[in-house]
């Protein structure tokens, strides 16, 4: 059986945070319960517990009784995770909305850019991130090289980073990837392997970086990422720095030499013993 801090961890990839994945795992696991039990139970402050179920109540995520003393439970899992899920769709469109307002304004400006200059943008949040990448790639040509590791794949899923992907790949763009491929990533993997991605394992660390046609680049300056909400805080740097650029090329092609082709590390997994779930 998986244990405890698995499933918070897993929890905390839909946008939770630690102390609301803890909890809503908690009412999950034992049951119903008032603010004073709980925060007994987690050895907690009972301020602390009323905040976390007031954002679990926003979230859809806990349920509390109509009678004093107030009892919390928890949502059933399938129907928390649907509204999880239906929350960040709807974050996603609203990003789409906003970055079709800002195109039409800057086609309204004639903005003139300069080649003589290089320019740099601080990204501060996974929401940031993602629309950078999107909008990047939406006027890409040619190819794309990522290296990165799990909570940037799990991204890349929930927020319309490889559907991105996807229409550039059957614009006759190219994909190429780097990654730690772990026995809970095989689903995954296999998504971007079969939009036409070219995945290889790589079983180093590493601080994530995106090249996009050669030309510009993200490169992760904080790499510890404890949620995967799109207001996570993160530092990234974009930079259509020429040089910056060839350095990450060369980078991604060393390390292209030592890694093994995704397919290769996915069988490897899949006929090894796998982990308790």
């Amino acid at each position: 059986m998986a244990d405890d801090s698995e499933f918070t961890a897993r929890l905390i990839t839909f946008g939770l945070s630690e102390k609301e994945a803890q909890l809503y795992h908690h009412l999950l696991k034992y049951g119903p319960k008032p603010a004073s039990l709980l925060a007994k139970s987690l050895k907690t402050y009972r301020e602390h517990v009323h905040r976390t179920l007031t954002a679990l109540i926003d979230k859809h995520m806990v349920n509390s009784s109509l009678h004093s003393p107030l009892v919390y439970a928890a949502v059933e899992l399938d129907i928390a995770l649907d509204a999880a899920l239906k929350k960040h769709e709807s974050e996603l469109r609203e990003l789409e909305i906003r970055k079709q307002e800002i195109q039409d304004l800057a086609r309204e400006q004639r903005f003139r850019l300069s080649d003589e200059f290089s320019t740099y943008k601080i990204i501060k949040n996974i929401r940031e991130l993602v629309a950078t990448i999107t909008s990047v790639m939406d006027s890409m040509e040619s190819e794309l090289l990522v290296f990165c590791h799990e909570p940037a794949i799990v991204v890349a899923s929930l927020y319309g980073v490889n559907k991105a992907a996807e229409m550039f790949i059957n614009r006759g763009g190219k994909v190429r990837g780097i990654t730690n491929i772990s026995y809970q990533m095989i689903e995954l993997i296999q998504q971007r392997l079969g939009i036409g991605e070219d995945i290889r394992h790589y079983g180093g660390r590493g601080v994530f970086f995106a090249v996009f046609d050669r030309k510009t680049s993200i490169t992760a300056i904080n790499p510890d990422v404890r949620s995967i909400s799109l207001d996570e805080p993160i530092k990234g740097l974009w930079t259509d720095d020429l040089t910056h650029a060839d350095y990450l090329v060369s980078t991604f092609e060393m390390l292209w030499e030592q890694s093994v082709p995704a397919a290769q590390r996915v069988e490897e997994l899949s006929q090894e013993r796998p982990p308790h779930i």
